[in-house]
């Protein structure tokens, strides 16, 4: 099952083809004629063997195919794709006698601007320009019924917005949207999104489902979502006693090195910190929290 920041993207694009025509049509502008579908991912029957994109999507209409876009997960900048990635549009191009376009997905804006760069051939006028998308560029999806017709796109645009001006909407529009799926889908885009909130709005994600009442439809969703909110809990827990406790050596005037301050904050056992919290009112030197 993939879990890498690299291929939940792709894993997305997989699971659900239209989710690279909306993208197309929403940051670019760009209509492509015809039904995507998901298909090779590698040029293997082709010289030089070794080239593999990271995702296809053909469009295709009843008379014929119209268009073929090359998907690319991209973290960072790499130099190497400046020679690849023409290779697997030319590729495309030849083997489906259609147009291609190369989609190349982005973590943050940086990276995006990075990979953008225009890739000059060496034949006149002939220059590849990526175009590149990151979190940021998508809109905030803020109502659960357009969060559930694609919720692959909701989960790529949440973090950007999580902690906008729709923060509450993009954070309920997307909780909505993961509770449709099925199978090991919605653990898999639940956890992906998790590590991708912010802080607070994993606590707003948390506080939203309190507030609205909101009943968890799958199965999946009661046991999953219902223990992260629980780990959420007891990790604000900790904080809190973490802090507390670091205020009685404070207060006491011991000295708190950093590596030990590290350990106290780094601790998610409450209990653990309430018998250091204990000790920490006969200790004389913060080593010995841990005697």
């Amino acid at each position: 099952m993939p879990t890498s920041a690299h291929e939940l993207p792709l894993e997305m694009v997989r699971n659900q083809p239209q989710l690279v025509p909306t993208i197309l049509r929403t940051v670019f502008d760009l209509d492509i004629i015809g039904e995507p579908s998901i298909t090779s991912e590698s040029f293997a029957d082709l010289n030089p063997a070794e080239l593999r994109c990271d995702a296809t999507v053909l469009f295709d209409t009843r008379e014929e195919r119209t268009h073929g876009v090359i998907v690319e997960s991209q973290q960072r900048f790499d130099g190497g794709k400046q020679y690849s990635w023409p290779a697997y549009i030319a590729l495309l191009r030849l083997r489906h006698k259609c147009g291609a376009t190369l989609l190349v997905l982005c973590p943050d804006e940086n990276s995006a601007r990075r990979c953008a760069a225009p890739i000059d051939m060496g034949h006149p006028k002939w220059v590849l320009k990526p175009l590149t998308v990151h979190p940021g560029m998508l809109p905030p999806i803020t109502e659960p019924a357009e969060a559930a017709r694609i919720p692959e796109l909701a989960v790529l645009s949440a973090p950007a917005h999580a902690d906008g001006p729709h923060a509450s909407a993009v954070v309920s529009a997307v909780a909505a949207a993961i509770d449709t799926l099925t199978g090991d889908t919605g653990p898999l885009y639940h956890d992906y999104l998790r590590t991708l909130l912010s802080d607070a709005a994993r606590k707003l994600l948390e506080d939203t489902v309190k507030t609205a009442g909101y009943e968890w439809q799958s199965d999946f969703a009661k046991k999953h979502i219902a223990e992260g909110l629980a780990e959420g809990r007891a990790e604000g827990e900790a904080i809190g006693e973490a802090r507390f406790l670091l205020r009685i050596l404070s207060n006491r005037r011991i000295a708190v090195p950093d590596d030990i301050r590290e350990r106290i904050t780094s601790c998610t056992d409450t209990d653990q910190i309430e018998r250091w919290g204990d000790r920490a009112l006969v200790i004389d030197r913060a080593e010995q929290l841990f005697d």
